[in-house]
């Protein structure tokens, strides 16, 4: 674009931009003209009333009216504020973080001074240096003074960005110190003095009304959308996009992405349970274990005794095979020795691996712990369970009777009394004989 076209392109945008500045002025003449402000009733009122009602009225038309909004970014100005106090919240944790490491109350009693230097660094940095802080930095806004005239509005003065510094930040410590005062007093265990209790309702009223005041100052903002807080409201400073060509379109890429993925992995927790992948993981282990174990058996001479072909054969009994893979790294018979001279356990086992309840596994009899074998029989939904120690399939377990002895019968001596006792007359011939006998015997 050559340098004429241009300046005949800034002058169309001047031209425009004069346009909306006189149908504004032409607009805002009018209302104040129909204006009830101007009402001849309102002008025979007496002196006092005149003026009370007169300035009612005009604030009631400034509140109602739209002008001085372009464009009125109430959304973006509001999170602006939230980032600003989420990014404090941040740097807070920060160094909450870092000084735990020098005393375990230095953080608690130390807050509203680590809220104070942090709020001054960042209105230093922010609002001070660049007119903007980092929240409305994020939102394309920057503070300017709204007692400006015209099109363009200037930065705010230094004496505003002063004042506005000593009210959020020196403002806001003193306030935090002032209640924790009061409840330090207020909170022991003797009655509070008068004073005290005097200077409570007097900060509850303080509050009360600032609470008020911030709420119907927030409520005008809804309206109009010029000043965000009652702080702005009192200062005139107001966020404002730094260009007339600002954008308000909001980019929902992130948030589509988001949502895409949300729903992926929600379709894919829905489908796995459906297809069985762990059945299908089964499977294929299962396929690679045989294939292995067939590709060992062939360089292995068949006149050789066939020995465990187990994961975890070469581990002593009293060791659970399942809790050793469970709580060490080392799954071969030299890495276990290598451990084992090394101090740190291994073949001799310890109390993490030794057997606890032993049950034995059908049909090869090899001895877990109940839980570790039970878990694992259960885990693989009755497709059986390849053995750590021997390397084959089981399904099924039970308890060990390794260590129960069983006691032999007593065998009855010959020498012995047999004494059988029989009711009534039915006594079989061979007791009474044998009654006879040991009769005889005690009475020689």
């Amino acid at each position: 674009m050559s340098s004429t076209n241009f300046a005949a392109a800034q002058q169309r945008v001047l031209e425009r931009r004069r346009k909306r500045e006189t149908e504004a002025q032409s607009r805002l003449a009018e209302q104040q003209r129909t204006s009830i402000v101007n009402h001849p009733a309102v002008q025979r009122l007496p002196y006092p009333l005149n003026t009370v009602s007169r300035s009612g009225l005009s604030i009631w038309d400034a509140i109602k009216g739209r002008e001085g909004t372009r464009p009125a970014f109430r959304v973006g100005q509001v999170d602006a504020e939230l980032l600003d106090e989420e990014l404090l919240g941040l740097l807070k944790g920060q160094v909450g973080d870092a000084l735990k490491y020098f005393g375990p109350h230095l953080r608690d009693d130390w807050s509203h001074e680590i809220q104070f230097v942090l709020r001054a660094i960042l209105f230093k940095l922010s609002i001070w240096d660049h007119d903007a802080s980092y929240g409305a930095a994020l939102q394309s806004l920057k503070y300017v003074d709204s007692r400006s005239k015209g099109p363009v509005h200037s930065t705010p003065t230094m004496l505003q960005k002063s004042l506005y510094g000593l009210l959020t930040v020196g403002g806001r410590y003193a306030w935090d110190k002032w209640e924790s005062w009061l409840i330090s007093r207020e909170g022991g265990y003797e009655e509070p003095s008068p004073e005290v209790r005097s200077l409570s309702r007097i900060t509850n009223f303080l509050s009360t009304t600032h609470s008020i005041a911030a709420f119907f100052s927030f409520l005008i903002f809804l309206v109009d959308g010029r000043y965000r807080t009652l702080i702005d409201r009192l200062l005139r400073m107001r966020l404002t996009p730094p260009s007339a060509q600002a954008s308000r379109e909001v980019s929902f890429e992130y948030l589509n992405r988001q949502l895409v993925w949300h729903a992926f992995t929600e379709f894919l927790l829905f489908l796995l349970p459906l297809v069985g992948i762990s059945r299908w993981r089964r499977w294929v282990s299962r396929a690679w274990r045989k294939a292995m174990s067939a590709i060992r058996s062939t360089s292995v001479d068949e006149d050789e005794v066939s020995e465990k072909q187990g994961e975890l054969a070469f581990l002593p009994e009293r060791s659970c095979a399942i809790c050793y893979k469970a709580n060490n790294t080392a799954t071969t018979e030299t890495e276990v020795i290598a451990a084992a001279s090394s101090g740190a356990g291994g073949i001799i086992g310890s109390a993490q691996t030794d057997i606890t309840n032993p049950y034995e596994t059908i049909p090869c009899g090899c001895i877990y712990c109940f839980v570790c074998i039970v878990q694992k029989l259960e885990g693989e939904e009755g497709e059986g369970w390849v053995c750590l120690r021997c390397g084959e399939l089981v399904k099924k377990c039970k308890p060990w009777n390794g260590d129960v002895l069983e006691e032999e019968p007593k065998r009855q001596s010959g020498s012995g009394k047999n004494v059988g006792f029989a009711v009534g007359d039915d006594v079989p011939l061979e007791q009474e004989q044998a009654h006879e006998q040991e009769s005889s015997v005690d009475a020689g």
